[in-house]
């Protein structure tokens, strides 16, 4: 059994740590108020962006000049999977659900026959990925977000995509990361990246009988639009996950905190118990040691 000693030093200990827990919940908390505001404020512009898309791309004709972006390369055999974690830990499950599903995934793709690269956002991500699969690291990314995420960091991230797209390093990316619903609900989504997500039975293609569904006049031309939408329109759904991402990962670290300084107290009280008991037997024993001399005498 521990000594008294032993029992008071964990109690002191336990209770520092709750100290602690109790501070980063208050400090997640604050955090989460104004990452979850940044990230529902950037859902319409994301949405209404992949909207405009849709909408311009069912209007155009598939040509030999159309963007590889739009058209893609015409294979499936290369897929980048662009992998968004958080830098530091002490949120629960948040990045471990992330890197779950993307080890699933690279299952399932190479049992497919295709090849897979992995481009890291945060360090959780790559740390715990790159143990099983580091040969497949094309790249990571730290610090991503660290004061405040902005749309500078996540046209980083996607010129990177791109730079490994137009290399012919792949044929087609998708993200994932955690989707913010609640303080206590982050949904793991999958998303393309690349070639952008549009339905591609709604494009025009004349060779396959498709028809533009009206007539666009394009100032100056379609392929010049085309050029400077479709690389933004990357950035802006990279700058939606990166803000989803960091109002999840406050939630999580808020919820973990919380259930942590929950389990301190319990184990304070527990401890405590403990530490009375003993105290107790020892007076005890003290006691029956006193009296019994006494009656010896």
């Amino acid at each position: 059994m521990p000594s008294l000693k032993e029992l008071k030093n964990r109690i002191a200990s336990v209770k520092s740590t709750r100290k602690i827990t109790s501070a980063m919940k208050m400090v997640a908390g604050s955090k989460l108020r104004r990452a979850q505001d940044n990230a529902e404020a950037a859902r319409p512009y994301a949405e209404r962006m992949a909207r405009m898309m849709a909408s311009l791309c069912t209007n155009i004709t598939v040509t030999e000049v159309t963007p590889k972006l739009l058209a893609g390369t015409g294979k499936n055999d290369a897929v980048l999977l662009l992998v968004v974690t958080s830098d530091r830990g002490l949120c629960g499950g948040f990045n471990s659900f992330i890197v779950r599903e993307t080890r699933r995934l690279i299952r399932q793709l190479e049992a497919e026959g295709k090849q897979v690269k992995l481009l890291c956002v945060g360090r959780k991500g790559r740390d715990l990925l790159r143990r099983d699969h580091a040969a497949k690291m094309a790249g990571f990314f730290d610090d991503i977000g660290r004061k405040r995420v902005s749309f500078a960091e996540a046209d980083k991230v996607s010129a990177k995509v791109l730079e490994l797209f137009e290399s012919g390093q792949f044929d087609v990316c998708q993200m994932i990361y955690n989707r913010f619903k609640s303080a206590l609900t982050q949904v793991v989504t999958v998303q393309q990246l690349v070639p952008v997500a549009v339905d591609k039975a709604e494009i025009a293609n004349p060779s396959d009988g498709v028809e533009p569904k009206a007539v666009y006049d394009f100032e100056p031309d379609e392929e010049t639009i085309l050029k400077e939408l479709l690389p933004k329109s990357v950035a802006v759904q990279v700058y939606g996950a990166l803000l989803e991402n960091a109002a999840g990962e406050q939630g999580a670290r808020m919820t973990a905190m919380d259930n942590a300084t929950r389990n301190a107290g319990d184990m304070i009280n527990k401890q405590t118990l403990n530490y009375n008991r003993s105290r107790q037997a020892y007076i005890t024993k003290e006691l029956i040691e006193i009296i019994s001399g006494a009656e010896a005498v």
